[in-house]
């Protein structure tokens, strides 16, 4: 669980919301049905729009690393690849071929399997490379479509104030319907540029975070089955790869 994923919302959204209490405003001025369902609906629908649904249905599933991270178990993996280059200076490179049953990654296994069937070593770094840059940018592709959410939602919360004042105007002769107008115009306001820079555009950073670590990773890996393929000594690989440690 991201502790601070927790406690920056909360504090975000606190600091709003007691500033409106400090101010002698009730919380229920600020709940307006109308105004969310105009820029939520309005917002996502325009997400929608400019994305494949694979992608979109990706970076909603995405969502959920912000309070609970991929797992990135970096010293896992560099003790297991000083075993693997251990074995493979004893027994060779066939040797291997016994630890792909313990990698349920498929990109792990893939690379130890190049390994395992001989495959020269620039072989290895082009083909785990390729796969890299690839998923590297359908993750990109996914997160962003929070960022896209931040970039529409002020936008539809002003839409959202035209359409309460529009309905303001209407109704002049009728004082009793001015009110519930002019609370939609404003609060449809709040929640397109709230929902923007407290929520949709620090998911987008936090989820591009985590694209940027896993994609690090992956790359270590590359780089220690590489020292491993070209037979260096096992206590360089593990010095080599200490160094992506974040």
């Amino acid at each position: 669980m991201d502790i601070i994923s927790i406690l920056g919302l909360v504090l975000g959204l606190g600091a709003i919301l007691g500033g409106q209490i400090l101010e002698g405003g009730h919380l229920s001025s600020l709940i307006q049905p109308t105004a969310f369902v105009i820029v939520m609906g309005g917002t996502f629908g325009a997400v929608m729009l400019q994305s494949p649904f694979a992608t979109f249905m990706q970076g909603m599933a995405m969502a959920k690393w912000v309070f609970t991270p991929p797992p990135l178990p970096q010293r896992e993996l560099i003790e297991r690849m000083a075993e693997w280059s251990h074995a493979a200076r004893r027994e060779g490179l066939l040797a291997l071929e016994g630890y792909l049953v313990e990698l349920p990654d498929p990109f792990l296994r893939k690379g130890l399997q190049l390994l395992v069937d001989g495959a020269e070593p620039e072989r290895v770094r082009e083909v785990l490379e390729v796969e890299i840059g690839v998923q590297e940018g359908q993750l990109k592709l996914a997160a962003k479509i929070w960022e896209s959410a931040g970039g529409y939602a002020p936008t539809i919360g002003i839409l959202g104030a035209v359409m309460g004042l529009i309905h303001v105007m209407e109704n002049l002769s009728d004082p009793s319907r001015l009110g519930a107008g002019i609370a939609v115009a404003f609060v449809a306001t709040i929640y397109g540029v709230g929902s923007a820079n407290l929520i949709f555009l620090p998911i987008a950073k936090k989820l591009l975070a985590h694209v940027s670590r896993l994609t690090l990773m992956r790359e270590m890996y590359v780089d220690g089955l590489i020292g491993i393929a070209s037979g260096d000594n096992p206590r360089i690989i593990e010095s080599r790869l200490q160094g992506y440690l974040v």
